[in-house]
């Protein structure tokens, strides 16, 4: 309920399997879910009976559990979190009519119908009809629904994938770049976290866009990299990984998050990584306060993975968009043009920047490149950006271009 009520997102720990895709259900079909008890309900009952309402409706419908569990469940639900006797009546009375008349028909209109039918919020949906035309857009609503495609990234500094793939059972799995592993949905995370070749550095979780984004740095042994925007420190662990020659600086506005990337480089037994808290963004007047990078540090290459709307990875962090707006849209692409302008001071001529955000929406992609290299005709823009979740649907929505800053 904590999402809907301030944007949290969902936390996985201490929840159970069951209850964790009863939270990220709930949330991904949010929508549709509401619109349902809004058709069985003369006026909508509080947060706390609809969030119940909502649970015993994704039970019923999307979950393997049998109505009368469901039912009876989502009844004890409301007495126990003491909502009145009158709260329980009316939960039990919504779910039995839900089951007697099932699914409401979606609404005739199509921007409306792809809104609800997939949790979409229809200012969003419009925008995507706007931008790749409608059947796209109808693809991409319907993509949020989807359980994202979970990953692990072999440590090639302490083995291989067959190997890792073998000692860990799940042989047969997909594997991408010599370094990627699909995790098959029968196979939990949290087993895996338990293992010792986790423990022991063999194995991180992450998705092989990142390994898309990091190619365009073109990095060559002995580099000066710096990271920007490293935590939680995937991108930087994975350079690491790929080359123990490469300097690499990773910062984070966060010394918190920057203390948790330590724990995974001494997981990982990685040397040649240095932290360092540094802020980016423009000072404002609830934040005066800015580390910055000194003006005579210079890189051949750096990473800016910019903080985004998470348009690209709805159906990773399902809470994230119910917190989007047009406006909120427009507010991350300035804060990513001014980032991009910051750490672009500190690239050596000839250098190479990646900008990458996890989203596609060209407000925060191609228009903030665009005006940057406007604004900056020293820099040039490498080859075409990549989009790797176009082409395969199990990897993130990444959008990334190279730039170099000319001699």
């Amino acid at each position: 309920m904590l999402w809907q009520r301030d944007g949290s997102f969902i936390k996985e720990s201490g929840l159970s399997p069951f209850a964790m895709e009863l939270a990220l259900g709930v949330c991904r079909r949010h929508l549709y879910l509401e619109y349902f008890v809004k058709s069985l309900t003369k006026k909508l009952p509080s947060l706390e009976a609809r969030v119940i309402l909502e649970m015993g409706l994704f039970q019923m419908f999307f979950m393997d559990v049998p109505d009368y569990a469901a039912i009876n469940d989502s009844v004890e639900l409301a007495k126990s979190a003491n909502l009145g006797e009158s709260t329980a009546r009316l939960v039990n009375a919504v779910l039995r009519t839900a089951r007697r008349q099932g699914e409401p028909a979606l609404p005739p209109q199509r921007v409306r119908r792809v809104s609800v039918e997939n949790s979409v919020p229809e200012w969003l949906v419009r925008r995507w009809f706007d931008v790749y035309g409608g059947d796209r857009a109808e693809a991409l609503a319907k993509a949020t629904l989807e359980r994202p495609t979970e990953w692990i990234r072999v440590n090639l500094q302490k083995t291989s994938a067959p190997v890792l793939a073998e000692k860990i059972g799940i042989t047969g799995a997909s594997i991408l770049y010599d370094r990627f592993i699909e995790i098959p949905r029968d196979v939990g995370v949290k087993l895996l976290l338990a293992l010792p070749e986790f423990v022991k550095g063999q194995f991180s979780f992450q998705n092989p866009s990142a390994f898309e984004v990091v190619k365009l740095l073109d990095l060559k042994p002995g580099l000066k990299v710096w990271d920007a925007c490293a935590a939680p420190g995937g991108k930087t662990a994975l350079m690491a990984e790929m080359d123990s020659s490469l300097e690499i600086l990773a910062s984070d506005s966060s010394a918190s998050r920057l203390e948790k990337m330590q724990d995974l480089m001494n997981r990982l037994g990685l040397t040649n990584i240095k932290t360092e808290v540094i802020d980016l963004a423009p000072a404002s007047a609830t934040s005066p306060q800015q580390s910055t990078l000194s003006s005579e540090a210079k890189f051949d290459r750096i990473l800016l993975d910019v903080p985004c709307s998470n348009m690209g990875v709805i159906a990773r962090r399902p809470e994230s968009v119910y917190r989007m707006t047009p406006e909120s849209i427009n507010e991350v692409a300035e804060l990513q043009f001014k980032i991009l302008e910051n750490a672009s001071t500190a690239l050596a001529p000839g250098g190479r920047l990646v900008y990458a955000t996890c989203s596609p929406d060209p407000t925060e992609t191609t228009r903030v490149i665009a005006r940057f290299v406007k604004v900056h005709p020293e820099f040039v823009k490498v080859g075409e950006p990549v989009l790797p979740g176009l082409k395969d649907s199990r990897l993130d929505g990444f959008f990334a271009q190279a730039l170099e800053y000319k001699k």
